[in-house]
């Protein structure tokens, strides 16, 4: 794939999952990353892995606290600051009944959506200058459909609200050069379902899921990678306001 070379891609999220595995894959395509994350240990090793492949920084960012917020968007505001992707990885899922979830578990991924909205209009204004950027959020099948096994009424909110912040910034930073795409993962294996499945029965729990795809399989980060860099690079450049299902074919029917 074709890149430009003009200046970092920002990876939110980044120290694992799908956000590592894309970092990856910039890497090895000489785009140099940077990595969000607020787990030092996860931070560490993923920049060991990430600096035999290319050239990686990473900043400490926690974004449910404003201070620590702030101390981003004013690296992304810095005159020394260019960026040309961003990649909105950050999120947290533990299914809870409708009847169950609190106001925390709400506010959590509230959170992340209000950092990320804040964080791409930083991030806009700062590719605006050069004219150019490609940014795609990650978000949901289940934003799209309910899934009454994995119940998560508060997380499909925020995701769908992902989705149309997606189409809205696509249509009015087109203008000034940005794209803006989406992807939409089904059940893939990341760190994320660690939150409510014990480690030692996490494969054997999302085996399970198998036969809900279509395609026969859960997703791999890596494989929604490709799709997510594909979406960053220039093979994609008259690609904008899309929100890509990757999915196994969840969406297209059912086994």
């Amino acid at each position: 794939m074709k890149f430009k070379q003009t200046g970092v891609a920002l990876i939110i999220g980044g120290t694992s999952g799908m956000g590592f595995e894309t970092a990856k894959y910039l890497a090895q395509h000489n785009v140099e990353v940077v990595i969000v994350g607020r787990n030092e240990a996860k931070i560490n090793h993923a920049l060991i892995q990430l600096n035999t492949l290319g050239k990686a920084t990473a900043l400490k960012i926690d974004l449910h606290d404003k201070n620590s917020l702030q101390t981003l968007v004013n690296y992304i505001h810095g005159d020394e600051t260019k960026i040309t992707y961003l990649v909105n990885t950050a999120g947290s899922f533990n299914p809870k009944p409708f009847l169950e979830h609190d106001e925390a578990d709400y506010d959590t991924y509230m959170q992340v959506n209000k950092a990320t909205f804040i964080l791409s209009q930083a991030v806009a204004k700062n590719m605006a200058k050069q004219g150019f950027g490609s940014i795609v959020n990650i978000g949901s099948m289940w934003a799209k459909q309910a899934i009454k096994a994995t119940p998560s009424s508060a997380y499909s909110m925020a995701k769908a609200g992902l989705h149309a912040l997606t189409q809205h910034m696509a249509m009015e930073l087109a203008e000034v050069g940005i794209r803006v795409n989406a992807v939409s993962p089904a059940v893939v294996k990341t760190p994320i379902y660690e939150a409510f499945i014990e480690p030692e029965v996490l494969d054997e729990a999302l085996a399970g899921f198998n036969a809900f795809h279509p395609i026969g399989h859960i997703g791999r980060a890596d494989e929604v990678a490709q799709t997510i860099a594909f979406l960053l690079s220039d093979q994609a450049q008259w690609v904008t306001g899309a929100v890509w299902d990757i999915d196994g074919g969840v969406m297209a029917g059912r086994n």
